[in-house]
Formats: structure tokens, sequence, C-alpha cells
């Protein structure tokens, strides 16, 4: 009778459970292949909150190994973007192409009422960003940009000092962000074809990495645009890299303050950490959770570790569940937003032809 209870007991327990988190799987398709930042989504494709119903790659030769690697069944393999959308209706489709082809995945997707991440940056121009936003707003779909930088606990840590006021006044702040290059860290070959094909990619470095600190900045500062740019792109390595840049510094000019933002295929290891200079105080975020501070001339320098983000503030995949289901809120200028990312955008752009041109270019109001 005892065994018979816990049983009862367990299996009401489990029910509970099951309530509770038992909502239906949001349906996820998986647009192209060669980006490798599709590696971590293939490597948990038993999830309790999205399933992946179909993929579209034109390489058969590299969906085919990714199906060795993962074990994924072939028969949600699709050659056609279309073929896969129309065959296994999709909810959400997260993009791994190139950032040339965001544009298409999003001129399929938006008119089946498909929403969409892509890949940082959101687009390759002004041009192209101008009408993924047309067709966000016709089809009403979102299209979330992801970035690696978006679920650091220190960053939120961060913007939450400056919103308390704890470093005054915001005066300057300096976004580092690259590696070695993407050939010397031996990037997959499918990927490093097209990030460094000024066409496909966009350029070089200062797209890779530079918008990492455009998309920062205009987050902290809540969507405001810099009024001018002026940058300056380099190729320390012509014989890697003939068509592209391989580092990028980026001056951004506020009212009342200065970004810079430092892209490079030079560092000699892998950095995303940024410096953030108050009237009163700094702020030094070093990486993902670590943050060194101080906050008046009289006291010294303290460290802090900032506490991981909860769920689905914790990583891309489940966070863009969560806003399919209409839990997740995106607020405007939000890192992952549209409205940011077009922003991005545009400073990359102007990043480029003040390279071009010599000169400092002004951003549209």
């Amino acid at each position: 009778m005892k065994n018979i209870k816990l049983i009862l007991v367990t299996a009401l327990l489990m029910a509970g459970v099951s309530a509770v988190s038992g909502q239906e799987k949001v349906r996820i398709g998986i647009a192209g292949l060669s980006h490798s930042h599709v590696v971590p989504l293939l490597r948990s494709l038993d999830r309790a909150d999205m399933e992946v119903v179909g993929i579209s790659e034109r390489d058969t030769a590299l969906s085919n190994r990714y199906a060795r690697q993962f074990g994924i069944d072939k028969s949600i393999i699709y050659t056609s973007l279309d073929d896969m959308l129309d065959a296994t209706r999709p909810e959400g489709v997260v993009t791994f192409t190139s950032i040339f082809e965001h544009l298409a995945v999003v001129e399929a997707c938006a008119p089946r009422r498909i929403h969409v991440m892509v890949e940082k940056p959101l687009a390759v121009s002004t041009k192209h960003a101008a009408k993924i936003k047309r067709l966000s707003d016709q089809y009403g779909i979102m299209v979330l940009t992801n970035y690696e930088t978006t679920w650091y606990p220190s960053h939120y840590e961060g913007y939450q000092m400056i919103a308390d006021g704890k470093v005054g006044d915001l005066r300057k702040v300096i976004v580092y962000d690259g590696h070695k290059g993407p050939k010397e860290i031996n990037v997959n070959p499918e990927f490093l074809d097209w990030l460094t094909d000024p066409v496909l990619n966009g350029g070089g470095a200062v797209i890779d990495f530079g918008c990492y600190g455009a998309n920062l900045l205009t987050w902290m500062l809540k969507g405001q645009k810099p009024e001018s740019v002026v940058a300056s792109l380099k190729q320390y390595k012509p014989g890697t890299y003939p068509k592209v840049d391989d580092d990028a510094t980026i001056l951004l000019s506020y009212p009342q303050m200065e970004g810079v933002v430092h892209a490079s295929w030079n560092w000699p290891f892998n950095r995303k950490d940024m410096h953030i200079y108050g009237s009163t105080g700094y702020i030094y975020v070093d990486n993902q959770q670590d943050i060194r501070y101080r906050l008046d001339e009289r006291s010294g320098e303290q460290k802090m570790k900032a506490a991981s983000q909860s769920a689905p503030y914790s990583d891309p995949f489940t966070f863009f569940a969560s806003a399919i289901r209409g839990e997740a809120k995106m607020h405007p200028y939000d890192l992952s937003s549209l409205e940011n990312n077009l922003i991005v955008v545009e400073i990359l752009e102007a990043a480029a032809k003040s390279h071009r041109t010599g000169k400092r270019v002004k951003l549209s109001k």
C-alpha cells in the first residue's frame, strides 16, 4: 500500500511539473549552416523550449557532415529555404548564413509570418537593413540580432551601475573586441570563405567586431545616435586577408560623451571587454562576469562578479523561443532589437565611408 501511495504521489508530482512546463515546444527552422555559431545549437537539439523541425543548406557536403557529427535526421534537411519553410512550417527561423543573405532569409520568412533571428550584424548595408525593417513592419514579424555579448551578465551589472549614477555622467566608453584572426583561430573553411569577403560580410574586422561596440553604445545611450563617426581601417595582414580590413578604430561623437570601438583580428588573444568612464568613477567590464570599478577619487578599485542571468535571458535560443511565445518582452533599443541594430548598421556604414573618404561622417537625424 505504501508503495502504491508513493507511486501515486510521484505521478502527481510529475504531472504538476508537466503542467507547469508542459507547453508545446516552439517550432524552429535553421537557415544555413556556414556560420559556425550554429554549432552550440546543433549540440543541444534535445531542448525543452524548442524543436528544430527543418534545416536549409545548399551545400550538401556541409549538411551531410553536420548530420553525421550531431546525429541529425536527414529527412529534415533541405537544399532550398522555401521548400523547408513550406514543408515544416516553423514559427521562427534562426539564421547562420553570410550577412549578405540575411535579407533573403527575411524576404522568405516575412510573408509567411515567421519570426527571424540572425547572427550579428543585422545587414551588410543600410539599404539591406531598411528593406528588412519594411518587411518586419509590413508582416508584423520580429527580427532579432544575436550577439555573444548580449548574454554577458557583467554588461547588465555595468548598465545598472550607470543607471544608478554610480560613476556620474558618462564621458567615454571604450569597447575592445576581437581575436588573433579567423584564419589564425582555425574557423571552419565555409565560414572563412564569406567572413573575409567584402560583399558577403560587408567588410572585415570592422564588421565582424565593430558591431559589438556599436550595439553596446546604442543600448547604453537608449537609442541615441552619434552625431558623427570617424574611422581608421588597417590591413596589417594583406597576405592573409587581401580583400578586407583586419583592424578598425571607430570614434563615435555624441553631444555629451565619446565612444571608441577597437575591433581587430590582431589581438594577441580573444577579448570582449569594455571600459566605462563617468565624471566621478569608472567601470571595467573584463569578461562575462568580472567587473572592476572605482566610484570616486578617494576609494580604491574594487572587484565583483556579476550574477548569472536567469532564463529566458540566459542564452539566445531560449530568449527567441520565449519571445515567440510572447513571454519575453523586448524594448526599443534593447541589444537584440531591430531599432538598435538599424543604428548599428548605420554606424558601420559610416565608419567604412569615413575611412574611404578620410572625413568625418555625420549620421542622419
